[in-house]
């Protein structure tokens, strides 16, 4: 039996002390990438890469929530936000704050660590005083050649304004003067993005080399100025307000709508201004300034080059040559659950199947939709699609079904951030393929993973589903870790139906047999659930939860939980990214602990362990705890019913607590830290371990 409770004082949940502001907490994650370019444990590439990710990272976060905030202060809005009780203007300010820090270590990181690194490995980064005559000449014929046709001088004067530059784009920012005439004058070049941002040179040594297409413009810029002295080139970047303010109508009005929206996209308010450090003229930069209309504090200097996204193509660059300075290739394996068969639809009717992603393989998820489209029993396929990949094999495979007259209906996301246009691009694909396409509800995003198929066998039709916590993108399967299901459950092919013709009729939600929907109906669910673990405490003294997300926002949900800590019940949470929620304070969270794992697969599975005084109810969901997936987003909550799949999900979960290599601990004051490892402990990386679990499930079959 439970121990008595001792009474306790009565604590206000809401004081501002007990949470973590949404947009600080977020910095505190991708503080957590930047910290795998720091660890040494990581091969030298791999640190590159994630310098890359932190990047871009940011400029989403810049475009998105540090716009937002400042469009909230424009327009005179002061309220603190609900739970850690910050102003837009007092969360700008510490934004500022954090993020000058980080850029500040970022910077530290690739020019005083990596590159001396790199060096080290046979790969140097030169400037051009420090280039040999047969390297000048080289870069002189390529400039003539190849880089000069593509550059456009734009010069600033009274006859022409200061250019509208694209988002995101690099410029050169040159300080000319009149030969004739002494006066300065300012001119902009714009660095292409259809060039590549390292140029690899000849070299007499054994090191391979390279320089910054940014340093060859600068170096022959006074092509582009004949007659005027070239006083100065200094680099700089602008970040821009990206959000979309769309107004929805009706599918054929939003479809248009998000395309004029996408033209504004690139013109948006700047928010950002990177320069380097000691090139800039303070003319040119206070010009800048006031053009731009951004403040001193929205300038970030950098002594290395700006946007270190172009990392991201450097890594693909060496990586094949190089192997040995990357992570090992984990290709994934064949799922364990599909061991032995043949025909998806035969293998699911004798059980669920469950499938654990990137460790276990995607393509039965293309398979199942490939198979529907050939097979002449299937008479409909229904599927849900929030973000795919640029050659999907998915869409190929739905394009067929409809070729091959089936009933094909998909729901393609129109509002999935930053990938609109891709999205609009599939939408009419399939429209002309004979798909029949709908965008889902007004003012709601439509973020479940779904795919049902109807099958004709023996006079019955046969419903078989695929429900998710990820994309079906198969390219993103292969880097973020997920699970999936598939079942033939009479009841859940029953709810997927009545699902989808709500999203494509007009009618009430359904009653739901197994599933649980967003918005608000899932957030009812997980309080109930909680609150039943609160009764199972009192009563058995055995409450517990573990769970498993992207992000924790949601208020309701948080409140829910201190007051499930309160009532005893020891509570594990693992959030990859944002968590408002503070664990560890006492008579309010000291039954609660959270860890963030950050490694070589993005962690992105939702899942949901409750354990009921022994019944272990295991849920799925494409929702994580954010109040926008509770209110504004259409979302799927689903029940593990089988009871080997419930098993090796808790075991799953029960791993990911365990990991003592990759995982940090929130404190009590929003801080992470490390976990630190027991000295009797072994390491344990539970990304690692789960692939080679899937390897040894798949070699012991090939026995």
């Amino acid at each position: 039996m439970p121990k008595e409770l001792t009474p306790r004082k009565e604590i206000n949940l809401n004081n501002p002390n007990f949470y973590n502001n949404r947009e600080l907490s977020w910095l505190a994650f991708n503080e957590r990438v930047l910290e795998e370019a720091i660890d040494e444990r990581n091969p030298l590439l791999e640190r590159l890469k994630f310098l890359a990710i932190f990047s871009s990272n940011l400029d989403e976060f810049f475009m998105v929530r540090v716009a937002g905030l400042k469009d909230q202060v424009k327009a005179g809005f002061n309220r603190p936000e609900n739970k850690a009780g910050l102003t837009p203007k007092q969360q700008l300010k510490e934004i500022s704050a954090v993020n000058h820090r980080l850029v500040k270590l970022q910077d530290s990181v690739f020019t005083e660590t990596l590159v001396p690194m790199l060096y080290h490995e046979g790969f140097q980064f030169l400037n051009v005083s420090e280039l040999d005559a047969s390297q000048l000449d080289y870069l002189n014929k390529r400039f003539q050649h190849y880089i000069y046709p593509v550059l456009t001088p734009m010069a600033i004067d009274a006859y022409r304004p200061f250019p509208m530059l694209l988002n995101k784009s690099l410029n050169l920012a040159v300080l000319l003067k009149n030969e004739e005439s002494k006066t300065n004058q300012l001119a902009i070049v714009q660095v292409p993005s259809v060039l590549n941002r390292v140029i690899s040179l000849p070299s007499s040594t054994k090191k391979e080399t390279f320089i910054m297409l940014e340093d060859v413009i600068s170096y022959f810029i006074g092509e582009l100025f004949l007659g005027y002295e070239v006083v100065s080139v200094s680099p700089f970047r602008i970040t821009r307000n990206a959000d979309m303010t769309i107004h929805e109508e009706g599918a054929r009005d939003l479809l248009r709508e998000i395309e004029k929206e996408l033209k504004k996209r690139k013109w948006g308010a700047a928010v950002r201004l990177e320069i380097q450090d000691g090139t800039m003229h303070p003319t040119i930069l206070n010009l800048l300034l006031d053009v731009l209309e951004v403040h001193k504090g929205d300038v970030y200097s950098f002594k290395g080059p700006l946007d270190l996204s172009f990392l991201f193509k450097f890594y693909k660059q060496l990586v094949h040559e190089h192997e040995h300075l990357a992570n090992e290739t984990l290709i994934p394996q064949p799922p364990a659950d599909l061991t032995g068969e043949e025909n998806i639809f035969e293998a699911i009717k004798k059980r669920d199947i469950f499938l654990h992603h990137p460790y276990e393989s995607f393509q039965p998820v293309v398979d199942f939709i490939a198979q529907a489209a050939d097979d002449p029993n299937v008479l409909a396929i229904k599927q849900t699609l929030y973000r795919v990949s640029g050659d999907s094999p998915i869409i190929q495979a739905l394009e067929r079904a409809a070729e091959n007259g089936k009933q094909v209906t998909v729901l393609v996301e129109l509002k999935a951030r930053f990938d609109e246009e891709n999205n609009i691009q599939w939408a009419k694909k399939l429209e002309k393929a004979g798909v029949h396409v709908i965008y889902g509800i007004t003012s709601l995003k439509t973020h479940s993973k779904i795919t049902l198929v109807v099958r004709h066998e023996k006079n019955e039709i046969q419903r078989f589903v695929h429900l998710g916590t990820g994309n079906y993108n198969d390219s993103t399967a292969k880097l973020y870790t997920d699970m999936g299901l598939l079942t033939a459950n009479e009841k859940t092919g029953i709810d997927a139906t009545n699902f989808f013709n709500y999203l494509s009729g007009y009618r009430e939600k359904p009653e739901w047999h197994h599933l649980s929907t967003a918005p608000f109906e899932i957030r009812d669910s997980f309080l109930r659930l909680i609150d039943q673990e609160i009764t199972c405490q009192k009563k058995f003294g055995n409450g517990r939860i573990i769970a498993k997300m992207n992000s924790l926002t949601d208020k309701p949900i948080i409140l829910k939980l201190y007051e499930a800590s309160n009532a005893g019940v020891k509570i594990d949470l693992i959030v990859r990214g944002i968590c408002c929620l503070r664990p560890g304070i006492k008579n309010v969270s000291e039954n609660i602990r959270v860890r963030s794992i950050v490694d070589r697969f993005l962690e992105h599975s939702r899942i949901f362990y409750f354990h009921h005084n022994g019944e272990n109810k295991v849920y799925l969901s494409s929702a994580d705890w954010m109040t926008r997936n509770m209110e504004k987003r259409i979302e799927i909550l689903f029940p593990i019913l089988s009871p080997p799949i419930k098993k090796r999900i808790k075991e799953i979960l029960n791993l990911t607590l365990l990991d003592n290599t990759k995982a940090r601990e929130q404190t009590k004051k929003g801080t992470y830290h490390y976990v630190k490892k027991k000295e009797e402990e072994a390491f344990i990386q539970s990304q690692l371990t789960f692939y080679e679990e899937a390897l040894k499930h798949a070699e012991t079959f090939d026995e």
